[in-house]
């Protein structure tokens, strides 16, 4: 029996995925040109005297700074994937990579840890860039919920996605649920700093507010505890409904780390646009760059970007790599392949 014709919508949307598909290597093309070009006149302003040698200097050891482990944990739980559509699972991996670009940035990074990884989350972090997700340094990514944090001999069968090189054992992952506390603006506790010895769990979920007490009710089912960003205490003239992106919770918490100050973290996150109460008039670079990247009718913006985060996430990886005489992020992808392999 032949299937059922595809409605004219589903053309159409078939169509401008194939013509995104085939354009897909000349944006990497014009990416890389650009990128020469870049290189090119910043060494000929160089050449010409233009460039200030103090600033070059402090840029370079800025790049070279140590790099302190703040010691805490951080879970992105991607439980949700049954809840969102298919491009808010987009927008979500998106979110992914900023936080890993994050965090591999940061003065006091955290240990980073994915949990739930299952369904179309996982087929879209796989399709983006060979699977690039499985060569981001020192991540952990599970298949199974962050229970297997306090439970590890429950019935839960361990079925971690394979890992980079370096990556902590199980054992050190292990943390008692008293230490645990789950992230959710919708929490009546608030947040009065972070502890080295604490995990904290960051709802993965775009749902345009959608669903309230989503994360609440999800922790209260596990007895997790709860708390919230204290965003309204730092931020009276906050207007908007306290929810934010994946990376942007992440990165206040990173701030934090740095300057243990939440007024400062705070507003150093938070976009510009939050603070407008009628909308978003006043557009972040940011969402510039994500228009740039639109089709012509703007539907394919969140896929494009995703794929450019990731690209630039694992050229800047392969620098730092190549600095440090780690292991690539090619050879990374060996050993990952290799440990499938064995395991299977």
């Amino acid at each position: 029996m032949d299937p059922p014709p595809l409605s004219k919508s589903a053309q159409k949307k078939a169509a401008r995925a194939a013509r995104f598909a085939e354009q897909k290597l000349l944006r990497r093309a014009k990416e890389k040109e650009a990128k020469k070009e870049k290189k090119r006149i910043r060494a000929e302003r160089r050449a010409a005297g233009e460039l200030d040698d103090d600033d070059e200097a402090e840029k370079a050891r800025e790049k070279k700074k140590p790099r302190i482990q703040f010691g805490g944990q951080v879970i992105i739980d991607l439980g949700f994937d049954h809840l969102m559509s298919e491009k808010e699972v987009k927008s979500l991996c998106s979110q992914l990579a900023y936080t890993y670009s994050a965090n591999r940035a940061a003065s006091y990074p955290f240990s980073l840890l994915f949990t739930s990884l299952n369904g179309r989350s996982l087929q879209r972090l796989e399709s983006l860039n060979d699977a690039g997700y499985k060569r981001w340094a020192k991540t952990e990514w599970w298949t199974e919920g962050y229970e297997r944090l306090w439970n590890p001999l429950s019935d839960l069968t361990p079925n971690s996605i394979p890992q980079t090189e370096g990556v902590p054992s199980d054992a050190s992952t292990m943390c008692a649920k008293d230490s645990i506390v789950y992230l959710t603006a919708d929490s009546d506790e608030e947040l009065s700093e972070l502890k080295a010895d604490e995990t904290y769990i960051i709802g993965g979920i775009v749902d345009r507010n959608r669903f309230k007490n989503l994360c609440q009710t999800k922790a209260k089912g596990a007895d997790v505890r709860t708390a919230r960003l204290p965003i309204g205490k730092y931020l009276a003239n906050f207007p908007t409904r306290k929810v934010l992106t994946v990376n942007q919770v992440f990165e206040i918490l990173i701030k934090w780390a740095e300057t243990k100050d939440w007024e400062v973290a705070l507003n150093h996150v938070m976009p510009k646009r939050k603070f407008n109460a009628e909308g978003k008039h006043g557009r972040s670079k940011a969402s510039a760059d994500e228009e740039d990247d639109q089709g012509e009718d703007g539907t394919y913006g969140e896929e494009a970007a995703a794929e450019r985060k990731i690209s630039e996430t694992e050229q800047s990886t392969s620098a730092t790599l190549e600095e440090s005489g780690d292991a690539s992020p090619q050879q990374q992808g060996d050993s990952v392949e290799q440990q499938g392999a064995d395991e299977a």
